[in-house]
């Protein structure tokens, strides 16, 4: 199985595993800090330090834990910290390898007049822009016939040059996603050649908007005091 991807049946699920390696690394961090305070504190700034941990706590839960791309059967969903997006495959149109991966969507309204094409943008995946300044000149020498050039650093050694590719990033690879994605896409279509397009449905993440405000809330109360 790919590390990039839980296949489960026809459900896949793209997420960030160095993300995951924050939420981890930071839970484990929280939760060692809080017994210390529970232990040992006593005094107001052992409140506020308790407080503005679980603050973090969410904002880390929200941004790291929670984004991931599902794509299933039926469509697409994309989870982002506060807000999700569910589009069926008939409305999605293609993919963009962006600073965030971007879905290109488009559906018919009510009285059959088509909608204007709309992005929605998955924070799971996210595209370096030296990497996409790498594809774009590796797509240029490829089209003009000429391959990697790479120069003399040290004894008897080679270095690649600026325009080399650059290293493999630790979270998604928003290119194999993009593919990945787009084959889905095309392959629903062709499954359901006039499947009519629906709008996408967005609606918000109460638990993770709850699991910032909260502890805020909370950390503003116990500064006041």
């Amino acid at each position: 199985m790919s590390k990039q991807a839980d296949l489960d049946d026809d459900r896949r699920v793209f997420r960030s595993p160095a993300a995951r390696a924050i939420w981890w690394l930071w839970t484990l961090f929280a939760v060692a800090n809080l017994i210390d305070l529970a232990v040992q504190g006593r005094d107001h700034l052992s409140a506020v330090a308790a407080c503005t941990l679980l603050l973090v706590t969410g904002i880390v839960y929200a941004a790291a834990q929670r984004p991931r791309i599902i794509a299933d059967a039926d469509g697409v969903t994309i989870v982002n910290p506060i807000r999700e997006h569910r589009v069926g495959w008939p409305a999605v149109v293609g993919f963009d390898a962006t600073e965030l991966l971007r879905m290109r969507c488009s559906w018919r309204t009510e009285d059959g007049a088509e909608s204007e094409m709309r992005g929605l943008y998955a924070w799971a995946a996210h595209s370096s822009r030296r990497r996409r300044v790498g594809a774009e000149l590796r797509a240029q020498r490829q089209a003009s016939g000429r391959g990697p050039r790479t120069s003399i650093a040290g004894f008897g050694g080679t270095a690649p040059r600026d325009d080399a590719p650059p290293p493999a990033s630790l979270g998604l690879d928003v290119e194999v996603v993009v593919a990945a994605l787009g084959e889905r896409a095309l392959q629903a279509k062709l499954d359901a050649p006039d499947a009519r397009p629906r709008p996408p449905v967005s609606t918000w993440s109460w638990p993770a908007i709850a699991a910032i405000l909260a502890p805020a809330l909370l950390l503003a109360i116990v500064a006041a005091i």
